[in-house]
């Protein structure tokens, strides 16, 4: 008896595409700036900056001292604002969305 196996290949590689296909869609790059204000030395931004980098998604990050601000690229699906805000606070430099 001869069994067809190329069907179902043929299915998976399909829906394997597919899933390709959408997955750019959902996920979106995106920068934000934050307000750092208890950053008081010129040091503080290398723990800023340290602390932003350990969030998974995080793909950019410059700190600025004298602006008192972090300017952060991530992946909307792996990070998020809450996150990033949370990590500089943890980090004891807590932090705000710069609007």
């Amino acid at each position: 008896m001869k069994t067809n196996n190329a069907k179902p290949l043929k299915n998976l590689v399909s829906a394997l595409a597919l899933a390709c296909a959408f997955a750019p869609a959902m996920a979106a790059m995106q920068t934000v700036t934050l307000a750092v204000p208890g950053m008081t030395c010129v040091t503080c931004p290398i723990t800023v900056k340290k602390a932003i980098s350990k969030v998974d998604g995080v793909s950019k990050t410059e700190v600025n001292f004298d602006k008192r601000e972090a300017v952060v690229t991530f992946d909307d699906s792996k990070a998020s604002v809450q996150k990033l805000t949370k990590a500089t606070t943890d980090a004891g430099y807590p932090s705000t969305i710069k609007r």
